[in-house]
């Protein structure tokens, strides 16, 4: 067989042939051609490709298809997506994979600049990511191969460059042995979906660098040395710095890099007439008596994972879409990002050494699927995958290591262990002594520097923060290995997984977090949703998931789990967990009016200098006064009290906000951008009520239009004033939102209220009271067919001149607890009232909790206030239609629309609110927003109260605080016709 026509590659362990050995990322002004761009393009369903003649130069491609590079072809026409959260779309068979391999055969000419002849030097071929394996032919002749998607690859083309006519041709195998470490929970999408390009060495040009930024705290001074493959200059002028390759130098008081203070000193590295940029970043990264140090002060990692994504072209992300990604983070509060689960664009990279962000940078190594093997031959406890790990984390290691903001490396995902962990450690050590090492799933923690858990219950981490945690299981207690993993600080790699809407309980886990100096940071899984763009019949866009591509096996919707849509638009648990992790708390000393704010810095690294704080003061939401706060030097970590102004004292519910703003621009933030807030009530603490008439025995007695009208034969009422209703009913369901499906079949609360009928309640009237005119009593119960359980309802209403007063009575009755349903104990997800009211209101003012949605478990970010919204924008349009757009403790709302009067509810003292165009069984039916349907009637539901969100998903159950408890539920709601159109 010839060259050309090789199949043997995807299925070989080895990681690559032909290929230059790993160096540097480096921004420099040697020469470099540009290959991004239209290629031709060719795909094939075997591992065969186009044929034994696809390399041949001569080969006439003009026919072929063009494709874009970077890119995806799955995502560009051929073949299609796949997502799988843990298992292999292909048989496990390592390191085989089947000859029916989806293939993709790239073709590119070019020829040289016109001056590029002129230069001496090597002529060099890097690609930065190639999914899968990639095999490479110029003018014919191989260069070698690659497998590591995520990793960049080189080759030195020696003499096979001509001046003009280049023919580059890649043939790209969907699967390779190296899709067997690449097990990642996501989206399997395979091409040449990083840049290309080809640079002209220098022969006598720096080729690798390793910059060595020490900062030592106890001075202030900076230990800079430059190490490089040959002799060369390194000059910082700003430092008046010039000394040769090789050569350590301290420099006095230099400013430390950090997150929060991201000092880059920009100098360049000169050697055989090549300049390199060098963006140097002072900092030491250590881990002292148990706690992780930075600059030699603990930090904090409040983190996010990030995968690379974009809905229309998958991991193929431009630098402004980074840009995107990185000042979003800024801007909520974020300070840290683990690379899940993989090193991404280098350009990213660079950014967070710009803009500021701690990076754990892991490496492309996952092999979850051997799960479904029972482990069994799993490359991490297999020789035969050695060099092929090694080669990951080397090249890892060596592109990466001279950014700052890289401070621990990870040696990847979720691969079980095995003795190949300990040549992995071993290398880095080597290699890299000055960055601690993070693998989470080896239970020993013999190769890590940190003890790190995924998803662990409250009760758990705060054993983990006191060190009194249960020894993992496989680890002998009081043992050598024992006791030191409890001397590890704990990095919390993955928790509140965000998938649909939630997650809940951020605030309890933040909590725990910071009562503990154990405690090294802790990442939220994930940055973003891994939504694909489709187009349904009706021609709308929409987000594709894995269950929207026949194909088996397939994860679902559980690509969907992150704090930003697909289309990058924030979710409300991005605004819960910015509130959570504000780098400023607030506090008061006690009494109904304090006289004095406490604030706590909780920046690691920096003071307050460069923010402005500001108080306002609002009565049933109406700002009375505001004003400046003198807030004294506070540095890193520390407390000062700061005392307040005077508060008029008014009838009235009160709140007082602290609010600490950016006083200047920033890269991330123009100036007055909101960094932290609080809200504190004052005053009487009671919203005041809307004037009412004095009440009479009976409504009808006057001459005027009745508040109400009723069908005094089934209990129903009909009417509020001039607004026709339909009947509120007892409502105990809601549209599932993800967490309450568990993961598989663990805490999947969603299954059990189906099965016993949650969703399909029906109601019977028992008997009704109609003896006075001004009172309406009706009884009754509400349960689901060929179930006992169910409520039995006592509706009051009382008539008022100019209001209708409803007090609620639900006792729950029957078996709440059958047989069949294992652990999972029957609880309704809401108690409340449905009721339909006419399709024409459309906007809804309300005085509480805003203005985006809020439940019992996610309402840290929700600020009591006046707010007024279209229906419309109180929906959160989850790319999967669930539970949304729920408002806690609402005092009173007001709903209007153009030619009908208004209506008032007030809650007795709140109620929890939705308002929608489609039931809750519609919204739970619907697979895709395009789905839902304007069911030409406004469905508003009034809750005593709903459960809490959760991180069910991926992570405990529920906390029992967060259920709703079975009991009897009293409330009472008051409805007011107002007269005419309200603004």
């Amino acid at each position: 067989m010839t060259e050309a026509g090789r199949t043997d590659f995807p299925s070989d362990p080895c990681p690559g042939s032909g290929r230059r050995r790993p160096r540097a990322d480096a921004i420099s002004d040697a020469p470099a051609l540009n290959l991004n761009g239209n290629w031709r393009f060719r795909w094939s369903p075997t591992d065969r490709g186009t044929g034994d003649r696809f390399a041949d130069p001569a080969l006439d491609d003009h026919e072929w298809d063009q494709i874009a590079v970077p890119g995806h072809w799955v995502l560009q026409g051929y073949d299609q997506p796949l997502y799988t959260n843990t298992a292999f779309p292909f048989p496990i068979d390592p390191p085989r994979v089947p000859t029916d391999n989806p293939t993709g055969d790239y073709r590119v000419r070019f020829d040289l600049p016109v001056d590029w002849a002129a230069d001496q030097g090597r002529d060099v071929l890097r690609f930065q990511g190639v999914d899968s394996c990639a095999t490479v032919w110029l003018n014919g002749s191989l260069l070698g191969h690659s497998k590591g998607s995520r990793l960049p690859f080189e080759f030195d083309l020696g003499d096979r460059l001509r001046p003009q006519d280049n023919v580059l041709a890649v043939r790209v195998h969907r699967w390779s042995s190296g899709s067997y470490l690449e097990d990642q929970d996501m989206w399997w999408l395979p091409g040449i979906f990083r840049d290309v390009a080809l640079l002209r060495r220098p022969a006598d040009g720096i080729d690798d660098y390793f910059v060595h930024a020490d900062y030592d705290p106890e001075t202030g001074n900076g230990i800079l040395r430059v190490d490089a493959d040959r002799p060369g200059r390194v000059a910082i002028d700003e430092l008046e710095l010039d000394v040769g390759t090789g050569e350590q130098v301290e420099i006095a008081a230099v400013e430390p890099w950090s997150a929060e203070s991201p000092r880059l000193y920009r100098g360049r590295l000169q050697a055989g007439g090549e300049t390199i940029e060098l963006a140097v970043g002072f900092r030491r990264v250590e881990i002292r008596d148990g706690r992780f140090l930075i600059n030699g002060a603990p930090t904090y990692l409040r983190g996010v994972n990030r995968h690379e994504h974009h809905p229309d072209v998958g991991r193929s992300l431009d630098r402004q879409t980074m840009i995107t990604d990185v000042i979003m983070m800024k801007r909520a509060g974020i300070n840290a990002v683990r690379t899940a689960h993989y090193p991404p664009h280098p350009e990213f990279l660079r950014l967070c050494d710009e803009y500021g962000l701690w990076v754990v940078d892991e490496c492309d190594i996952e092999t979850h699927g051997f799960i479904y093997a029972g482990w069994r031959g799993n490359p991490l406890a297999e020789p035969l995958w050695r060099e092929a790990l090694l080669d990951r984390i080397e090249r890892m290691v060596e592109r990466d290591k001279n950014h700052p903001s890289v401070v621990i490396w990870s040696l990847g995902n979720e691969s079980d262990g095995g003795d190949n962990l300990a040549e992995l450690e071993r290398w880095i050590r080597r290699r890299d002594p000055s960055r601690p090492l993070h693998y989470e799933r080896d239970r020993s923690y013999r190769h890590s520097d940190f003890y790190s858990l995924m998803y662990p219950d409250l009760d758990t981490l705060e054993a983990i923060g006191r060190r009194r945690e249960d020894t993992p299981d496989g680890v002998e207690p009081g043992s050598e290995v024992d006791q030191r993993r409890r001397g590890l600080p704990f990095l919390l790699c993955e928790y509140a997984h965000a998938m649909g809407n939630g997650p809940g309980s951020l605030d309890d886990y933040q909590r725990v977090l910071d009562e503990h100096d154990r405690f090294a940071g802790a990442f939220v899984w994930e940055w973003i949703d891994h939504g694909l763009t489709g187009i349904a019949d009706d021609g709308s866009r929409y987000l594709r998931h894995g269950g929207d591509i026949d194909y088996q096996p397939n994860g679902g919707r559980y690509c969907l789990d992150g704090l930003l849509f697909a289309d990058r638009t924030p979710s409300p648990g991005l605004a819960e967990l910015q509130k959570v992790i504000q780098p400023i708390s607030f506090g008061r000393s006690s009494g109904q009016n304090p006289q004095e704010l406490v604030i706590t810095n909780r920046h690691d690294h920096r003071d307050l200098t460069g923010l402005r704080f500001g108080w306002s003061h609002a009565i049933d939401g109406r700002e009375r006064s505001s004003g400046e706060l003198a807030v004294p030097a506070c540095g890193p970590r520390e407390t000062v009290t700061v005392p307040l102004p005077a508060l008029v004292d008014e009838e009235g519910e009160g709140q007082l906000t602290i609010e600490a703003r950016l006083a200047d621009g920033a890269g991330w933030a123009a100036a007055g951008h909101r960094v932290a807030w609080e809200q504190f009530p004052v005053g009487s603490g009671k919203p005041r009520r809307l004037a009412r008439a004095p009440a009479l025995p009976s409504a009808r007695a006057r001459d005027e239009p009745a508040v109400a009208e009723f069908d005094h034969e089934t209990g129903r009422l009909l009417s509020i004033g001039d607004v026709p209703v339909l009947s509120p009913t007892l409502d105990v369901c809601r549209a599932p939102v993800e967490n309450d499906h568990g993961q598989g079949s663990r805490n999947d609360l969603a299954r059990v209220w189906s099965a016993v009928g949650l969703d399909r309640f029906l109601h019977g009237v028992d008997k009704i009271d109609a003896g006075r005119t001004d009172r309406l009593v009706v009884f009754g119960r509400s349960g689901p067919a060929s179930q006992t359980l169910g409520f039995r309802t006592r509706l009051e209403w009382l008539l008022r001149p100019d209001h209708l007063r409803l007090e609620v009575t639900a006792e729950p009755v029957g078996d709440w607890d059958p047989t069949g349903y294992g652990d999972h104990r029957v609880r309704p997800p809401r108690v409340g009232l449905r009721l339909g009211l006419p399709s024409g209101y459309d906007r809804v003012r309300w005085f509480g909790p805003g203005p985006e949605e809020s439940y019992r478990d996610s309402r840290s970010a929700a600020a009591v206030g006046l707010y007024e919204r279209t229906i419309e924008d109180l929906q959160t349009p989850y790319p999967v239609p669930q539970e949304n757009g729920n408002h806690v403790d609402t005092r009173w709302l007001e709903l209007s629309g153009r030619g009908l009067p208004t209506l008032r509810i007030d809650g007795d003292p709140v109620i929890d609110f939705t308002a929608r165009r489609w039931t809750g069984e519609q919204l739970a039916a619907a697979g895709h927003p395009y789905e839902l349907v304007d069911s030409h009637r406004l469905w508003l539901n009034l809750d005593h109260g709903q459960q809490g969100l959760g991180s069910a998903a991926c992570g405990p159950a529920l906390p029992q605080k967060y259920l709703l408890p079975l009991q009897t539920y009293r409330f009472a709601v008051e409805f007011t016709p107002l007269p005419g159109e309200r603004s």
